[in-house]
């Protein structure tokens, strides 16, 4: 008898397994490939350093994380201080964060640095951070350190183009050609400013804290918005008092600004201009030369000192020991206790004041020009 052959069971896969499979495959397929799509729109597109499975992984914290990375852990919170160390990683400053209550979720956040790739590109330095902010918004700002605002400073004694030599490294966004431009010709007019006056005198020193982004024009008037709001009703009356304008007591006061290198003597010498003024003296005062010579190559300072005395006939306006009465401006930006001291000065009978011997920064006042002259250092 021959064998009987077995016959083999036939395998076969039902249609709708088929499809089903089918089916499986293409949502997988427009998972993989549209979630990240969908992602990018809410949290901006993956880093860089993000490829292939890594950005579908990422893609799905950030649909996990949801609102604990686009909203703030307080709304009504203000701002504060965050200073990231150098060489500090990410993960540590996510804890930091959330130790400090900025945010809610250190994890979510450092799934958020790397999926954007922004955690290679964290700044060392100090922050103003608030818990009002949504952590994606955090994310960002520790990307830059430089502050929005910045301190800008005037010292007493600076003419307008001291002021713009401090311009490049000050942090402000404008040119030192800009600002003299504008400081020249002030596009504002105030009641003080006669026609055609530039600012100089009219920046009043201190530390001003500005915007970074702050144009040339917005700076000068900025600047002099706040010598309006020193300028009280006192003042001028009280410059009034001494046969003064507004400009010309501010002319007087740059000069006094110059001459004394101590506050407490600015009264003092105020009240020297001003009895020479009522006497139809000249001022003959040096600072106003070194004004009218400018810049010294040399030294590359705008106050030439020691003068020569062929520097005291040069032919200017603000040549005091040539001409009659005030220069045709000021010559700086005087300190509040310079415009003060013209307002208020001291009642004295000096009309001559020179610098002591003992190199104190002092000076010794006089009535007569002969005790001027036995002033002298021997």
């Amino acid at each position: 008898m021959k064998p009987r052959r077995t016959r083999r069971r036939a395998w076969y896969i039902p249609l709708g397994c088929v499809v089903f499979a089918f089916l499986l495959v293409t949502l997988l397929a427009a998972t993989y490939l549209l979630l990240p799509y969908q992602v990018a729109r809410v949290y901006g597109p993956p880093g860089e350093n993000l490829r292939g499975l890594q950005r579908f992984q990422y893609a799905v914290l950030m649909l996990w994380y949801g609102e604990s990375l686009t909203q703030p852990r307080d709304s009504r919170a203000g701002e504060a201080t965050f200073r990231v160390n150098a060489g500090e990683g990410a993960t540590a400053v996510a804890k930091r964060l959330e130790q400090e209550g900025f945010i809610q979720n250190a994890e979510a956040f450092t799934a958020y640095l790397v999926y954007s790739g922004l955690d290679r590109s964290i700044q060392a330095g100090e922050f103003t951070l608030s818990p009002a902010l949504a952590p994606i918004q955090i994310a960002q700002k520790l990307q830059d350190a430089t502050p929005a605002q910045i301190k800008f400073v005037i010292l007493p004694g600076w003419r307008l183009e001291e002021v713009a030599a401090t311009l490049p490294t000050s942090g402000l966004n404008m040119t030192p050609d800009a600002f003299l431009t504008e400081a020249r010709q002030p596009a504002r007019r105030f009641d003080f400013l006669p026609a055609g006056a530039t600012a100089e005198g009219f920046l009043l020193p201190g530390t001003y804290t500005l915007p970074r982004q702050l144009t040339a024009r917005q700076l000068v008037e900025t600047l002099m918005n706040n010598f309006a709001l020193a300028l009280s009703p006192e003042l001028r009356a009280a410059f009034a008092r001494q046969g003064l304008s507004v400009y010309q007591a501010i002319i007087l006061a740059s000069i006094v600004q110059r001459e004394a290198m101590q506050a407490e003597e600015q009264p003092l010498i105020a009240s020297v201009f001003l009895n020479r003024l009522a006497a139809g003296m000249r001022l003959e005062t040096d600072p106003t030369v070194q004004y009218a010579i400018g810049l010294n190559p040399a030294t590359g300072s705008w106050w030439k000192s020691p003068l020569a005395l062929i520097d005291l006939q040069i032919d200017s306006p603000y040549n005091t020991y040539k001409n009659d009465g005030l220069p045709p401006g000021p010559i700086c930006s005087p300190a509040l206790s310079a415009i003060q001291a013209v307002a208020y000065p001291a009642q004295t009978p000096y009309y001559f004041f020179r610098a002591r011997c003992d190199g104190s920064g002092l000076h010794t006042f006089a009535e007569t020009f002969e005790q001027h002259v036995q002033n002298a250092c021997p």
